[in-house]
């Protein structure tokens, strides 16, 4: 898949394994890695279809108030959440990465 982020602190975070955004430079070591490990596997798919084939990632479309956010599992306690947009064939290759998220916070 094509992937974008949204946000420059999640693009330096993948890239170089760390950031000085407030929000992610307190990750866990282990969180960053799964991280940079989460993406690569998003760049290496080539459509959204195949994501549901790897079940450590736990991909899901969310509903209500996240609706149109697809979501994948880092660790039991942090999630990925992107953005899907299909290419010109109607087949979804693009993720927008927007937000690493503490689950149940």
């Amino acid at each position: 898949m094509n992937i974008e982020f949204e946000d420059k602190a999640l693009e330096e975070l993948f890239l170089k394994g760390q950031t000085n955004d407030s929000r992610y430079k307190r990750l866990p070591k282990d969180v960053v890695k799964r991280y940079v490990k989460v993406v690569n596997y998003l760049r290496a798919a080539s459509r959204v279809e195949t994501l549901f084939q790897i079940n450590s990632l736990h991909y899901e479309k969310k509903r209500g108030d996240l609706e149109g956010v697809d979501v994948v599992w880092i660790t039991l306690q942090y999630r990925l959440l992107f953005k899907t947009s299909p290419d010109a064939e109607g087949i979804i290759v693009n993720a927008l990465i927007t937000e690493i998220s503490k689950h149940y916070e």
